[in-house]
This record gives structure tokens, C-alpha cells and sequence, in this order.
């Protein structure tokens, strides 16, 4: 294998690992509306994700730092045809940083409501948006022979890509309905679970009709598998959650994720842009990647740099494994 291959596999790991933890913290963000009923139970939402959602961002970071040194073809066509898309998640995930911070700031209850209100929208546009840019990927765009993108933010806009949008938006938030239903007690929890069941039942629905039409778009026999993966791991979920065995139901959901961001890499692979003008013109793992020293270097950093991360994240979900509730919430001053 190839170090160029090597490196398509380890951003699809980055993204995968993005979309796995961040899922569910985004998945908590819009819980803020649609499952709490007052302001301690939002406050116990957002501490379940308080000391984690930070570092679920470093893969977003390593994922676009990873892209743009080992395939720049691919990242200055990527950002360069996405602006408007990228921009607004970028702003968003600005902005929910900033509304974590500044809630507790000041008492006043309008002051914390605002804020509150910008976790919930900041957390639902970058989930569904991240769907639509991955949609738009695997279908393909508009790039000519120069390899540069030629269309525009309309053309980003289409049934696959809103569909793939509304799929990672439902899939994000039951997985983290499930994650709080693991993270919580007392009635939250309870709600928390008969909720995850009517988001599992859509997402359900949804995921099939998209991944079905992904397989048979661009899909083989490994794309296959991974979608029969995604299908049964999340009917699994819906299962563990109705026995109450929530634990299992996070494992299960956070496979159908990681399956189903593995079916959408499989049927680029080689492509990592594919052109929806001539297929000669796409751009592939061999003609977007850097060179093969600068590849080499890369591979021995990350060997070093990456165990050291994993290994401090998963420390950090250790210390703050316990559940809290609206019990562990100070009333309000």
C-alpha cells in the first residue's frame, strides 16, 4: 500500500472519530430544546458534555490539518467550492464555543436564554451541514480539467445532499439522546430513552433510503457490508435502548456512525473528489496527494503524536464517567 492510500485512510479514521464523538455532543446540543423542560435540566445536558466537547473538536482540527498537508489539491478544492457551507460551520462552532463559556457569566435570565438558544442552533446547522458537504462529495461536483471547482452554492443543493444532511442531523441527535440517556438519572433519563426510540425510528428510515441510494450510485462489495453494518448496528441501538441497557446502546450507535462515514470513504476510494463533468478529471488519492517525503514525514508525527492523544481523551472520559442529574445542579442565584 501506498503512503498516499495510507494517508486516505487515516483522514477517513480522523473523520470518522470527528463524527463519532462530536455526533453525540451535537446530538446533546439540540436536546437542549427538544428534552429539557427548564433551565437545571438544559444546565444537566450541557455539563454531561461540559468537559469533553473541546476536545471532540481536536479531530476536526487534526482531520483538516491532515487533509490540507498530505492531499492539498484536495483541501483547496474542497474549501475553495464549499465556502458558504464550511464558512457557516465554522462560524457556528465559534459561536458554540463562545455560548458554552458566556452562559454562566452573568445571572440574568435572559442573558443565559440567549446563549442557551445559540447552543441549540449552532449545534443543529453544523450537523446538518456536514451531511450535506459529505453528500455533495460522494456524488460528485462540478470540477474541469485544472482540477479546480467550477459551480456554485447552488449547486451544493440537491435531494442526495439534503437528505445525507437531515440523515447525519437525526443520526447525531440520537446518539446523543442515547449518550444522555447513559450520562443522566432520574426522569431525564426515562425521557431520554423514550425519546431516542421516535429519533432511532426516523433516523432509521432516513439512513436507509441514503445509504441505499449511495450503494447505488457509486457502491461495491466493501461499501456494502459496511452499509449492512450501519443498517443492523442501528436496529441494534434501538433494541439496547429499549431494554434499558444504555450502554450498549451508545456502543451501537457510534458503530452505525463509524459504519456508515466508512460506506461514504469506501465508494470515493480512489477518488476524493470525484468530477460530475468527466471522470478523467476527478481528483484522486495519487494525483491531489503531497509528495511522498513530505508523506513520510507526516506518517512518523502522527505515529508519535497519536497514541498521546488517544490516550489523554480517553483518560478524560474516565474521570467524568459518572451520571449526574438535576440533584447535582446548584439552584440558581
Amino acid at each position: 500500500m501506498e503512503l498516499h492510500d495510507v494517508w486516505f485512510v487515516l483522514i477517513a479514521v480522523l473523520w470518522t472519530g470527528y463524527f463519532f464523538l462530536e455526533g453525540f455532543d451535537f446530538g446533546v446540543g439540540v436536546l437542549t430544546k427538544l428534552l429539557a423542560r427548564n433551565r437545571k435540566e438544559r444546565r444537566v445536558l450541557i455539563n454531561t458534555i461540559g468537559p469533553v466537547w473541546d476536545g471532540n473538536e481536536v479531530w476536526l482540527l487534526s482531520a483538516a490539518g491532515a487533509t490540507f498537508a498530505a492531499f492539498p489539491e484536495w483541501y483547496a478544492t474542497l474549501f475553495s467550492g464549499f465556502y458558504l457551507p464550511l464558512l457557516l460551520i465554522l462560524i457556528s462552532l465559534i459561536v458554540r464555543g463562545v455560548s458554552f463559556e458566556y452562559r454562566h457569566k452573568r445571572p440574568e435570565e435572559s442573558w443565559q436564554r440567549n446563549w442557551e438558544n445559540a447552543i441549540f442552533w449552532t449545534s443543529l446547522l453544523p450537523a446538518f451541514l456536514w451531511g450535506v458537504v459529505f453528500g455533495n462529495i460522494v456524488r460528485g461536483v462540478k470540477i474541469d480539467a485544472q482540477k479546480e471547482y467550477v459551480g456554485n452554492v447552488l449547486d451544493l443543493v440537491n435531494v442526495y445532499s439534503i437528505l445525507g444532511g437531515l440523515v447525519t442531523l437525526t443520526l447525531f441527535t440520537f446518539h446523543g439522546t442515547v449518550f444522555v440517556a447513559l450520562k443522566t438519572v432520574g426522569d431525564i433519563r426515562t425521557r431520554a430513552r423514550a425519546l431516542a426510540l421516535k429519533l432511532g425510528l426516523v433516523t432509521a428510515v432516513l439512513a436507509l433510503v441514503f445509504l441505499i441510494w449511495t450503494q447505488a450510485m457509486r457502491g461495491d462489495g466493501a461499501s456494502l457490508v459496511a452499509m449492512v453494518v450501519a443498517v443492523v448496528t442501528l436496529v441494534a441501538a434501538l433494541a439496547a435502548n429499549q431494554a434499558g441497557r444504555e450502554g450498549w446502546a451508545f456502543a451501537f450507535s457510534g458503530v452505525t456512525i463509524v459504519a456508515a462515514v466508512a460506506m461514504l470513504f469506501l465508494t470515493l476510494f480512489p477518488n476524493v473528489m470525484p468530477s460530475s463533468l468527466d471522470d478523467a478529471w476527478s481528483l484522486t488519492v495519487t494525483n491531489a496527494s503531497s509528495t511522498p517525503y513530505t508523506l513520510k514525514i507526516m506518517t512518523w508525527c502522527a505515529g508519535i503524536a497519536t497514541p498521546v492523544v488517544l490516550l489523554y481523551q480517553g483518560w478524560t472520559y474516565w474521570v467524568f464517567r459518572k451520571r449526574i442529574g438535576t440533584q447535582h445542579i446548584a439552584d440558581a442565584h
